[in-house]
């Protein structure tokens, strides 16, 4: 079909020079879901924890490789966000894995990279093509600061870097322990620490090396297999995770300050997965538990051996009883457990575990402490990253995002206005989801009711592939049953269990058990190449909707459900529309059945890309009536923002449709909202003071969706990218 176009130059010149006036500030009120702090008062919870150490009094300090805004070593009391060290982000380093204490400094596993040759200095920075995994030494008393055990004039080019400098500072703080080629893991898993020794496992290279804690010269080593993480116990001797990486599950070994394996053994159940270790001021040893279990398992030595002394947690975690359902004690990828003195504990988790490395700062981190009782002290949230959010078509106060359900109350202020609610993704029922074969986190919602049933939709953050899940809430509480998939290029799918090679093909579950067995794959034949192209939508009527840059547009017909209840798609039930004028390239297509209309997005030749500016909807936007019917109209083009030298840069990286209103949001996040039948810009909306007047980075394609409510204030979502949580702005029409 080639549709029939209307005088669309003159408009696009019109609309153009109106883009240029002062925009009209919309009266909307700000709020966030997913994070406990909204950043409102420069707090927020971290992306990812994989490693935690805990002080007599209580602080909580933390580990993980990355959190988008820098925050990877953080530290937490009481429910607080007290602030976070830096230096563990950007400028060639990160974080790591492991974390230790004494009364003094702080010990953080890090990793220094160059920025592919970009940072030079010698003992600063890695020569280009190498990569340096060490630890970070800090003052305890103010974690930004370097506790310096090598003088920063001893670096060559100090004369550039200076005394000063904070790069040359770091570096006289840190003990490299591996260089390896860039590319290359060599992270040191474990530390242990007391005011005279510092311990730490360097995993790839099979030992433990003991350091004097203030000279940070090292004093010895002994060989063990892989250890992971360690914890000292007040008799000098170590308790080390070993087998951490090769092994089906690691296991718990206990050394003599000189090395000497003991004799000492626990009785692990034999489906636990130990994760991390501590022990508490009675002499029990914790064990986090990641396994089926998702439990701490205490320890306590009776008649010269070791016996079982309780648990915390509920057995199977967030997985038992309704499965998904949060809260105390269903812990849920467990990644650290730590105790203060009077018999706090505290639990990490991330949603996954430490060994997936790929996808932990994904899936959210939680960090909790309990009570000698059980009893929850308090909790941090930081559930969200790169995600989007959109309202369950079923109920109004449920929000979807990639993996995760939240619930509404909007009677209560901004931030206390979400509750957690689900946990969709469940390893242990459902291993071959994709979410954990496919990229490194869930990927962007839509919710869609068919036929009666809620189905979820996700794109990844390249638009590369489209994954679709069912519920079925009497045998899988809140879990998202992986239902089908429509495969893009060969490499992302590449580990997607029994997947063709190739790529372009459609998996359905055919047997009604969420795995991907090789009859549920069909191959594209249609001679019409999928793969490629950054603009899904899936309408109301359940049609899927796909733009390559160059080909046209393609729409999969909805054909109603399987006898499991799965979505029906067939490349043999596919039309094919070319690329309507005046589009040179398209990024987006929006329907909407009610009205057969469709909006474009995309650039032409006189608003043609720019390089660099790949995941943008595109400079023009045009409503088509009449869609289907062969002769569509076009109603009106829409240039939208865009001006890539702008400081900050300004360009549209999402759109949707809902209500009476066209949302657009810039990749700075400034929603822009405009009439949808005339095309008029309405204003615009930006973050408030509840979030400190900050937006991260919208780094998604579908970064944006709307929802009009009954009493016709609209809820627009937008992904923030900065700060674990999703942007959420409630808005009124005048």
């Amino acid at each position: 079909m080639r549709p029939i176009f209307a005088t669309w130059m003159v408009a696009l010149a019109c609309l153009a020079a109106s883009a240029a006036s002062a925009e009209t500030a919309l009266n909307a009120q700000t709020a966030w879901i997913g994070n406990t702090f909204g950043y409102g008062d420069g707090s927020w919870t971290q992306i990812n924890i994989t490693a935690i150490a805990v002080t007599p009094d209580g602080k909580v300090y933390t580990n993980a490789p990355w959190d988008e805004s820098g925050a990877e070593a953080s530290t937490y009391q009481n429910g607080k966000m007290l602030g976070f060290a830096g230096g563990t982000h950007g400028w060639g380093t990160a974080g790591g894995n492991a974390i230790a204490l004494n009364h003094r400094y702080v010990y953080l596993a890090v990793s220094v990279g160059n920025e592919k040759g970009r940072l030079v200095g010698q003992g600063i920075w890695p020569e280009k093509g190498q990569q340096w995994f060490g630890i970070s030494r800090r003052q305890i008393s103010n974690p930004k600061l370097g506790a310096l055990f090598q003088p920063p004039a001893g670096i060559a080019n100090a004369s550039v870097h200076g005394a000063t400098d904070p790069h040359a500072q770091l570096a006289a703080a840190f003990l490299m322990m591996n260089e390896v080629p860039t590319g290359t893991h060599a992270d040191i898993n474990g530390l242990a620490a007391s005011d005279t020794t510092l311990y730490a496992a360097n995993t790839t290279q099979n030992r433990i090396e003991v350091f004097d804690a203030e000279s940070m010269q090292r004093k010895t080593t002994w060989s063990v297999h892989e250890p992971g993480k360690l914890a000292l116990a007040t008799d000098g001797t170590l308790w080390v995770l070993t087998g951490t990486q090769s092994d089906k599950t690691p296991h718990v070994a206990h050394y003599s300050a000189s090395g000497q394996l003991l004799g000492d053994t626990l009785p692990l159940p034999d489906d636990a997965v130990p994760v991390d270790i501590a022990l508490d001021t009675q002499g029990r040893v914790l064990v986090a538990d990641n396994g089926p279990r998702q439990q701490v398992l205490f320890f306590s030595k009776r008649n010269g051996a070791y016996v079982a002394d309780g648990t915390l947690g509920e057995r199977g975690g967030i997985f038992s009883g309704v499965a998904g359902q949060p809260g105390p004690r269903r812990f849920n990828g467990l990644t650290g457990v730590g105790v203060d003195a009077r018999g706090n504990v505290y639990v990490a988790g991330n949603g996954i575990g430490p060994r997936y490395a790929p996808i932990g700062a994904g899936l959210g981190a939680t960090l909790e402490s309990y009570a000698p009782d059980g009893k929850q002290n308090w909790q941090v949230q930081g559930l969200l990253f790169v995600d989007g959010a959109w309202i369950d078509p079923a109920r109004p106060d449920s929000v979807y995002t990639g993996n995760k359900r939240f619930e509404l109350d909007l009677t209560k202020p901004a931030g206390q206005d979400w509750k957690y609610a689900g946990f969709l993704s469940n390893r242990f029922k459902y291993p071959d989801d994709p979410v954990f074969h496919t990229d490194q986190w869930p990927g962007l919602p839509m919710a869609r009711q068919l036929k009666g049933h809620t189905f979820l939709y996700l794109t990844d953050m390249y638009s590369d592939h489209l994954k679709i899940y069912r519920f079925d809430a009497a045998h899988d509480g809140e879990t998202a049953i992986p239902s089908g998939l429509i495969a893009g290029r060969e490499r992302p799918v590449a580990q997607v269990p029994n997947a063709p090679p190739g790529g372009d093909w459609i998996w359905r579950d055919v047997h009604g058990d969420g795995r991907f067995d090789s009859d549920g794959f069909t191959l594209n034949t249609s001679g019409t190449k999928l793969a490629g192209g950054w603009g899904w939508w899936v309408d109301t009527a359940g049609d899927i909707w796909h733009t390559s840059d160059t080909k046209g547009i393609r729409r999969l017909h909805f054909g109603g459900l399987d006898a499991h209840g799965n979505p029906l798609y067939a490349y043999t039930d596919m039309t094919s529309y070319a690329m309507p004028q005046p589009f040179s390239e398209l990024r987006r297509a929006i329907y909407v059945p009610d009205t057969d209309t469709l909006y474009v997005s995309g650039y032409t030749t006189d608003a043609p890309p720019v390089s660099g500016f790949w995941k943008e909807v595109g400079r023009v936007l045009v409503r088509y009536d009449h869609w289907s019917s062969g002769k569509p109209v076009a109603r009106y083009t829409l240039a939208l923002p865009w001006d890539p030298e702008a400081k900050p840069v300004q360009t549209t990286i999402g759109m949707t449709v809902e209500g009476q209103y066209v949302f657009t949001v810039e990749a700075v996040g400034a929603v822009h909202v405009y009439d949808k039948d005339s095309g008029k810009e309405v204003g615009v909306i930006r973050a408030g003071p509840e979030v400190g007047q900050a937006s991260g980075w919208v780094d998604v394609p579908n970064g944006i969706s709307a929802y009009r409510r009954s009493n016709g204030e609209y809820l627009v979502f937008v992904e923030e990218d900065a700060r674990g949580k999703v942007m959420m702005y409630r808005w009124k029409p005048a």
